[in-house]
């Protein structure tokens, strides 16, 4: 990859996890050499060749958000989405790395298929993309996927490998997904469960014509308890993926006090996503949108308790990290009842709207939510945060500019946005990839 010699941001607000302070950034070969305080002396006649962007003091310079959970429908399903069209809707949110789920056609279910997915997204140079490898052959949840055959830590001997999934279904067996668990555990990496395995109680629900809504709760809940009982007995990392009810909040929130400081014989790792989605919209949006069209998602969008409880899981770090669960289709596909929305585009204003103008947290804290902490649970050390030697990548935001969604501008083959027509304060200008520029929406102060 062909990087930029150097790249000067000057004069921005610079908000990471850590840090909310005036200054400037100095990246060099990807990497951030010195971070600059406000009235620092800018050594530009020692620089190299570069380019410089200046914030006017007012825009915000932030580290690349950190995605845990897209789907890019890539191989199998190009009518709704490529790995083209994903990198650019990434991008244009402001991500600057993203994890792929694995329910493409074919599934990503061996090492080579994950291999040739990860090199094509190097080439195109956008996003660092991290294939999942599913756990069972073909997501049928009857053998073992390759998991079984790699070398650990996977962060040593395929660093590409940093998480394991069967995202859209679960593995039934308890005997299949402990073995899965412990594999992943062997690794050193997480496993993201899709919590959707109903149990009796869920499946008599769904028998007796209960709604949609009332038995894909207990569904939810039931399969929350299961997986993390599976990770005390395995001893290894569950990742729950896009929490979305008060009672998997609790049961989340009761675990995490309960692991034992991870030290002792049951000791485990326990953490938590939840979308822009489930957090800043209710089954109001989903009957206005069509509950079985437009509006389907899984989880569905929950109650007003529900949202509540997931903001306040945010506020008591319950919630580890926001993630996307972008899921691109078809309008043909929606109009038959295919879940999910997309989200890459309208996940940081979503977020800052909710979260940060309506003073629940700092900028800084939903940067660590959408960066820092992400990064972490992924085992990547090296972004997430503003500081020499750590990625440049970066993206420029002003926290104050208005727009509209417009489904029909995204990068994204899929239009199927929630929020058609919001409008929205706080947007992505730069997404700095890195230290090149991958996007631009448009530049006040470039020189």
């Amino acid at each position: 990859m062909n990087l930029s010699p150097g790249l000067l941001l000057r004069d921005f607000r610079l908000v990471d996890e850590t840090l909310d302070m005036p200054g400037s950034v100095w990246i060099e070969q990807g990497v951030i050499q010195d971070v600059f305080p406000q009235g620092a002396t800018l050594p530009e006649t020692r620089l190299p060749m570069h380019r410089t962007i200046h914030g006017g003091g007012t825009l915000v310079l932030m580290p690349a958000l950190v995605d845990l959970h897209a789907h890019f429908r890539d191989p199998g399903y190009p009518e709704k989405e490529t790995l083209e069209s994903g990198s650019l809707a990434a991008v244009a949110g402001g991500y600057g790395t993203v994890v792929c789920m694995a329910n493409t056609k074919p599934v990503i279910d061996t090492l080579a298929k994950a291999k040739t997915l990860k090199k094509r997204a190097d080439a195109l140079g956008l996003v660092d993309l991290y294939p999942v490898l599913a756990l069972t052959q073909g997501m049928e949840g009857k053998v073992l996927s390759d998991i079984h055959l790699l070398k650990g830590p996977l962060s040593k001997t395929e660093p590409w490998i940093r998480m394991l999934s069967e995202d859209g279904k679960d593995v039934v067996s308890d005997e299949l997904l402990y073995r899965a668990l412990q594999e992943a555990h062997r690794l050193g990496i997480p496993v993201s469960c899709h919590c959707d395995a109903g149990g009796p109680e869920a499946e008599e629900a769904k028998a007796a014509g209960k709604p949609r809504e009332f038995w894909s709760r207990i569904a939810e809940n039931h399969a929350t308890q299961r997986v993390i009982e599976r990770a005390r007995q395995a001893q290894g990392h569950v990742h729950i993926a896009h929490v979305s009810t008060k009672e998997s909040v609790d049961l989340i929130r009761k675990a995490k006090g309960t692991q034992q400081e991870k030290t002792g014989p049951q000791g485990f790792t326990l953490t938590a996503e939840a979308s822009p989605h489930h957090l800043c919209l209710t089954h109001g949006t989903a009957h206005a949108l069509g509950d079985a069209t437009w509006g389907r998602v899984n989880p569905p969008l929950r109650t007003e308790v529900d949202r509540q409880a997931l903001i306040e899981a945010v506020l008591d770090g319950t919630i580890d990290a926001i993630a996307t669960d972008h899921a691109p289709h078809t309008e043909a596909d929606k109009l038959q009842g295919a879940p999910g929305f997309t989200g890459l585009e309208t996940s940081f204003a979503l977020c800052q709207m909710e979260l940060v103008l309506q003073d629940r947290i700092t900028l800084s804290r939903l940067s660590a939510l959408m960066s820092a902490s992400p990064a972490r649970i992924l085992g990547l050390t090296d972004r997430g945060r503003m500081a020499p030697k750590f990625r440049g990548d970066l993206i420029v935001v002003d926290t104050e500019a208005a727009w509209q969604v417009n489904p029909d501008l995204f990068r994204s083959r899929g239009k199927n946005s929630p929020v058609p027509g919001l409008p929205c304060t706080g947007r992505v200008l730069i997404t700095i990839y890195q230290g090149r520029v991958v996007f631009e929406s448009f530049l006040s102060h470039d020189s």
